[in-house]
């Protein structure tokens, strides 16, 4: 959640830092600060409570100059939003900033004040710099320092370091927390996410846990907590500053929106292979030997992911004919689920980094599972876990409300089931080659609903901006979609929203409907459309206002619904990759018309690194 930016070179530190920082707020914040080492020698720490418009008010108030320094944007954990509270943290000649939470915090505190210490904040961080500044006493190197004190720590972190000792030098580490290098021409970074560094570098290097690295302007060295040196080569991302720009639109969501088209063009690039009606098998890095040998599947995932991941489930057992089921990570981890070999997890996070799903993914690798990961960011925390990787390729996502993400997930869970039905035999070479045929005419018809159905969809949310509540219905694979609709909903424009089964609205939802409620109803002609219609009809009898998301010309769904948005027909498991767009952009509308902050909601944030 926390943003963390560092930079040692010749540029004005501080400048640097806030630039970072900025392109790092769809984490989500509460208070933010940048400490320098200034020409004085000391290392000088700025912080405010509140967006990033108050550090910079603060540093017009009282500049500080120097070319290196560490920022952080926080995410209140330990103590409330306030200035104290806020990173970087002093100790000494030590300052820090950090990511995670200290599971053994309050014995530290209870040591720390035992031998004199005065805590000033009521965060676990603050207690880092302490016992950092502590192992200085030997004078020894600031990585030493570092090292030892890590070695007392219990939890997730990672951790960025100054010490007014050391003018030229920034010290990093993490575990379970993401932290990424970013190597420049007389310049180093480091970042919590790619974002922060892409005007300066794409030159990257991920650490893994159990690592530091030391950054000068002129090198980066990485060890071992141990202090065994690392050789690791950077990677070079891709992502251009201006994919991280929002590009002429209002808020970024909805630039991502847009982008969906493309974003899902690069995901099937170079992976479908229409020729033979088939998924290439380099890109899921599974063997055929694993597809074969596989008993079950398990889906392990969060929040929006978690909807793509009851999708996959769908494609799966249809597909290949393969047990699957669907695990909230949160609640897979510690519950001593029944898992080993013989098992095929996939793990789908957005960022790679998502805690609870990086836990239970180790969880089921240790118990002997087969780990395949689903992620967006080359080099992540599950990524580097997995056995083998399935990138989406959607580009950076800024919003926090996953959009773009979320369909190049569905997109890689169906190629992964077309691939796993091929090979166990069980996805005749005719439908697996007309799955594959229309996956590559789908951008273009994601475009056509995207450009054809904006407008209606901004009228039907004016109109129903002022709701308090909304049902979204679905069956079968838009069951998923469903609950995709009611979260964007909630996210960012804070209206109470359910989905639901379509066939359980009897079992509860139906004694909320009434005149003023609007009810989503997912009913494209698939294999569920006769009873979907029966749902509607049900809906329309209790007076609600129904929406109903419908494949092109169909005049029985127009008959019966108060407002009707029209998809291209497509094959059954593609109708996701497009009912869900006219439900983001209704969610945008509403959030927009209502003014709330679409880009950053409240007490949200893009990845959620702690528990």
């Amino acid at each position: 959640m926390c943003g963390i930016v560092g930079y040692v070179g010749e540029e004005d530190a501080a400048r640097v830092l806030v630039d970072g920082l900025r392109r790092l707020e769809y984490r989500g914040y509460d208070s933010a600060g940048v400490a320098v080492h200034a020409p004085s020698g000391r290392v000088e720490v700025r912080r405010a409570v509140g967006k990033l418009r108050e550090l910079e008010r603060a540093l017009e108030a009282a500049p500080v100059h120097g070319k290196v320094g560490i920022g952080h944007t926080r995410w209140a954990t330990h103590g409330r939003p306030s200035e104290v509270n806020a990173h970087p943290h002093v100790a000494g000649h030590i300052a820090v900033v950090h990511n995670g939470i200290i599971e053994n915090h309050l014995a530290l505190k209870q040591a720390l004040i035992s031998r004199g210490a005065t805590i000033a904040s009521d965060t676990d961080t603050e207690l880092v710099a302490h016992m950092i500044a502590e192992e200085g006493a030997e004078d020894a190197d600031l990585e030493t320092c570092v090292r030892r004190a890590l070695n007392k720590l219990e939890g997730a972190y990672a951790i960025a370091v100054l010490s007014d000792r050391e003018p030229g030098k920034v010290v990093v580490a993490k575990s379970s927390s993401p932290l990424v290098l970013g190597l420049g021409e007389g310049e180093m970074f480091c970042a919590s996410d790619i974002p922060a560094l892409l005007p300066y570098t794409r030159r990257m290097i991920f650490l893994e846990d159990g690592e530091m690295a030391v950054l000068t302007a002129q090198s980066v060295e990485i060890t071992t907590l141990a202090g065994e040196p690392v050789e690791r080569d950077p990677v070079t991302i891709d992502w251009s500053p201006v994919m991280a720009e929002k590009a002429g639109y209002k808020h970024f969501m909805l630039k991502e929106i847009f982008e969906q088209p493309r974003a899902l063009e690069d995901t099937l690039r170079g992976r479908l292979d229409r020729e033979a009606g088939d998924i290439h098998s380099s890109e899921i890095g599974l063997s055929e030997e694993d597809a074969r040998s596989i008993q079950r599947v398990v889906l392990l995932a969060c929040g929006t992911s978690h909807h793509a991941a009851l999708a996959g489930r769908y494609y799966i057992e249809s597909l290949a004919r393969v047990p699957t089921v669907v695990e909230l990570a949160s609640e897979f981890r510690g519950r001593g689920a029944v898992i080993g070999e013989g098992d095929l997890v996939v793990a789908v996070s957005q960022s790679g980094e998502t805690l609870d799903t990086l836990m239970a993914a180790r969880e089921a690798k240790q118990a002997g599972a087969k780990l395949l990961a689903i992620a967006n960011v080359i080099g992540s925390a599950i990524p580097r876990l997995a056995d083998a990787t399935f990138y989406t390729h959607a580009g950076p996502e800024i919003g926090v409300a996953s959009t773009k993400c979320f369909t190049t997930q569905l997109a890689n869970v169906l190629m992964l089931g077309l691939w796993l039905g091929r090979r166990r035999n069980t996805l005749p070479e005719e439908r697996a080659a007309e799955l594959v045929e229309a996956l590559a005419h789908l951008p273009q018809q994601m475009e056509q609903v995207l450009v054809g159905t904006r407008q209606l969809v901004a009228n039907i949310a004016r109109h129903h901006v002022e709701a308090r509540d909304a049902l979204f219905l679905g069956r079968g694979l838009n069951f998923p979609i469903a609950l995709e609709g009611a979260l964007k909903l909630k996210e960012i424009s804070y209206v109470h929203a359910e989905g639901y089964a379509a066939g359980e609205m009897k079992h509860g939802p139906i004694a909320l409907i009434d005149g003023h409620m609007p009810v989503f109803v997912l009913a494209p002609r698939d294999s569920s459309f006769e009873r979907s219609i029966g749902n509607l009809e049900e809906a329309r009898a209790r007076e609600a206002q129904v929406v109903a998301v419908a494949t092109e010309g169909d005049e029985a769904v127009r008959a019966v619904a108060d407002d009707l948005i029209e998809v291209p027909a497509v094959l059954e498991p593609l109708y996701p990759l497009l009912t869900v767009l006219p439900l983001q952009l209704y969610a945008y509308y509403v959030a927009d018309f209502k003014g709330t902050d679409v880009d950053q909601p409240r007490n949200l944030a893009k990845t959620v690194t702690v528990e």
